[in-house]
């Protein structure tokens, strides 16, 4: 290569800066720092790990579709959790077992569109991952190639340490755990209950912890845990802890959208704070419309309709009126005359 051209090569690079190093280190697998459609940053693991060393609080909520992985991307929600909630909130069922691999592939794939900054958290479902390594490594990746997910969560403790392994160290795939009150087995946990009230079970929790992040995992969500007990665990650890009723003291928070928008109509959780109560008043609007259809308020001409240029207007009232005998009115129109009587219309004409 010529001087002259080190030279100019060397002047574009100190001119365009970082902006030409961008581009160059964007590919296929490795996708441009800003996304398409939005001015902020990608939000990577790095980003997540960063967050914690600098003691800034991680936020993450759970989104089920293309509108609510929207709503959280304009947001600027660090962390969108596709979990297996929207089996009860998105799917009436009446607890999380009860959700396919499959399903939660399809969900997870409509946030992704949406959710483009943020980082896409998936949940692997209840019976996904329970039996042996091979199934859950297999259900993890599938999820990541299938569902667009970043990383996968599962609700494990100390027994699931070695599937959390495999999954992260042995597949290179994020895991967040996920300890505490597990609604995947809520059944044996005798039903939806506060963990870790007795100092053996804070114990056992805290061994959970350490067992999870011993595994490989990225982050821990602490569901439904005394505030002393999600503290000790957070101070103890080395990775971010995501609380969900486990108090303030976690490295960030977690909610179900259905439920702190208040468009969930079984239950709200104590822990849940309703930054909205959008339940009744999306009964309102839809009453609302329901009214205006009977009433024939709307459509309204002119407002909500599409008309045709005044001269192909003319002429297609002239033709409706020769070849079907039908007289068209400006606002609604008059029933179709029966099919008899239209074929008598047409051989007339």
């Amino acid at each position: 290569m010529s001087t002259s051209l080190i030279s100019a090569a060397k002047a574009s690079v100190k001119r365009n800066g970082g902006a030409v190093l961008g581009s160059l280190r964007a590919y296929s697998a490795r996708p441009a720092a800003t996304q398409e459609g939005t001015d902020r940053r990608k939000v990577t693991t790095q980003t997540i790990k960063k967050l914690y060393a600098d003691g800034k609080p991680i936020s993450m909520m759970t989104a089920y579709d293309y509108p609510t992985a929207v709503a959280c991307e304009r947001a600027g929600v660090d962390v969108v959790l596709v979990g297996d909630s929207l089996a009860m909130v998105a799917l009436g069922h009446k607890d999380t077992s009860q959700i396919t691999m499959d399903e939660m592939i399809h969900h997870s794939r409509a946030v992704a569109r949406g959710a483009r900054s943020s980082f896409l958290v998936t949940d692997l479902p209840f019976g996904t991952y329970q039996s042996d390594v091979t199934a859950a490594v297999n259900n993890a990746v599938r999820m990541i190639k299938e569902g667009r997910a970043e990383a996968v969560k599962l609700e494990a403790g100390r027994r699931g340490a070695s599937k959390i392994d495999a999954i992260a160290i042995g597949a290179g795939i994020p895991v967040v755990g996920h300890i505490g009150l597990t609604p995947q087995t809520a059944v044996a946990l005798g039903g939806f209950r506060v963990q870790g009230k007795s100092v053996r079970n804070a114990q056992a929790l805290v061994d959970d912890a350490l067992a999870l992040q011993d595994a490989g995992c990225l982050a821990i969500v602490l569901e439904a845990m005394p505030s002393l007990v999600a503290e000790t665990i957070t101070k103890l650890l080395r990775i971010p802890t995501i609380g969900i009723g486990a108090g303030s003291s976690t490295s960030g928070q977690v909610l179900v959208l259905s439920d702190m928008v208040g468009i969930f109509d079984r239950f709200t959780p104590k822990f849940c704070r309703n930054f909205a109560d959008l339940g009744p008043r999306m009964v309102s609007a839809i009453g609302e419309y329901n009214d205006a259809v009977r009433e024939g308020s709307f459509p309204e001409e002119g407002v909500h309709t599409y008309a045709m240029p005044a001269a192909a207007e003319d002429n297609w009232r002239a033709y409706v009126q020769q070849q079907f005998g039908i007289e068209l009115g400006t606002t609604k129109a008059s029933p179709l005359p029966k099919t008899a009587d239209l074929d008598a219309v047409k051989s007339s004409s």
